[in-house]
């Protein structure tokens, strides 16, 4: 197991720079190509809204299945490199580590989701952004242990990540502060890790057999490449499990367990995939977008070669997160697909039906819509990006009436 252990990290809270996201090669940033509506786009929201907390730039979130039952707690990543827990009433939160990051641009401290055995093994899995020691960044899976953190009397002082290590480097280092991608999946059986590396703006790596840019994998939960990926006999690099992707930001399996993946196009195109292995997504040769400056990318056709997307959006919706509802709170979404709506400030759903998707409803919601969760009563629960004049809240939709 290739793994490198980081060094103590302080629990102190660290200012946030408050930067927002850019993008590199003159591209307009992530998320600011200016959006419309695919599906009926309402302020007549089916849920109630109740804030919850004030956070600064918060990118993910987790629930912890609290040991007492009552649920609720959660971790929160916010993207300067703060990991916080954060009570189910807001009103408690306490810093559980301060991750050393490269917060330009789109980089930070990004995905967090707990280890299948997390009961037991009390291991979190989190990504973020770091500058490589021979020139370049890139995006870095990694775990820790959540454990309460214990003063010299004896006595329990709240609660900290500790045995911290890297587990995965995505490779080859490059310039530039975007695309990161960074997101985590465990597959249903516990077996698997698959994490999505973006392309890091390059276009071409995305299709480079070698790089692990671009690409979705398949990894075992120490980070090593997992055995029978479907690329590895062909020349890719042994983690691949799928590619030409381009910035990959969210990922969930479903309860049959299919693997759906969203990830931002272009100018338009931002898309929606099934994951099946060793199959190519066609980016940068294929898109149902354009290049920002204008020029032409093919559209996904029968017959080219690549896998089209089950939904795409043009104009955008700039997608962030990615959450498949089980829960009770709303029957009539179990199974769908949930999207927070970056530049449309909404909150996307997608119907699923086996390996078909199509448009369902998108909200408003006034803010950009970082992060989708499920928390443990089925409600659902969103993180504002805190760009863009939006507060950065942590939201709790709840049946309305």
């Amino acid at each position: 197991m290739h793994v490198v252990r980081l060094a103590a990290l302080p629990l102190a809270l660290i200012a946030c720079s408050g930067e927002a996201e850019t993008a590199d090669q003159g591209a307009p940033p992530q998320g600011r190509y200016k959006a419309g509506p695919q599906a009926p786009q309402s302020s007549a929201r089916p849920f109630a809204v109740t804030p919850i907390a004030d956070l600064d730039s918060p990118w993910a979130m987790t629930f912890l299945p609290d040991a007492d039952g009552s649920g609720g707690r959660m971790l929160v990543t916010e993207k300067d490199g703060r990991m916080l827990l954060v009570s189910a009433d807001g009103r408690e939160r306490q810093t559980v580590a301060t991750i050393p990051v490269d917060a330009a641009g789109q980089g930070g401290l990004m995905d967090v989701v707990l280890a299948p055995d997390f009961a037991t093994s009390r291991r979190v899995y989190f990504s973020y952004s770091a500058a490589c020691e021979t020139g370049g960044k890139r995006v870095v899976l990694a775990r820790g242990r959540l454990r309460p953190a214990v003063d010299q009397t004896g006595a329990v002082r709240n609660e900290r990540l500790g045995e911290i290590e890297a587990l995965f480097r995505a490779s080859p280092c490059v310039d530039g502060n975007g695309h990161y991608s960074g997101r985590i999946a465990f597959s249903p059986d516990g077996r698997y890790l698959f994490f999505t590396a973006g392309e890091r703006q390059k276009f071409t790596p995305a299709q480079d057999p070698k790089a692990t840019l671009g690409k979705v994998l398949r990894l075992t939960p120490d980070g090593e490449p997992a055995a029978g990926n479907p690329l590895a006999a062909k020349g890719f690099a042994p983690e691949v499990w799928s590619y030409g992707h381009r910035n990959l930001l969210g990922l969930a399996f479903d309860a049959r367990g299919n693997l759906w993946e969203q990830e931002m196009g272009p100018k338009g195109g931002d898309e929606v995939n099934l994951i099946r292995a060793g199959a190519n997504y066609g980016w940068p040769n294929a898109s149902n977008g354009s290049h920002y400056d204008g020029r032409d990318i093919p559209d996904h056709r029968p017959g080219d070669g690549y896998e089209p997307p089950k939904v795409s959006w043009n104009p955008v919706i700039s997608p962030g997160g990615l959450m498949i509802y089980s829960g009770a709170m709303f029957p009539q979404w179990r199974g769908d697909a949930f999207i927070g709506g970056l530049s449309s400030t909404s909150l996307v759903r997608v119907h699923l039906n086996g390996t078909q998707a199509a448009k369902g409803d998108q909200w408003n919601m006034g803010a950009r819509i970082r992060e989708v969760e499920q928390g443990p009563d089925g409600a659902i629960w969103v993180l504002e990006d805190g760009a863009d004049g939006s507060r950065g809240r942590l939201l709790k939709l709840t049946r309305a009436g």
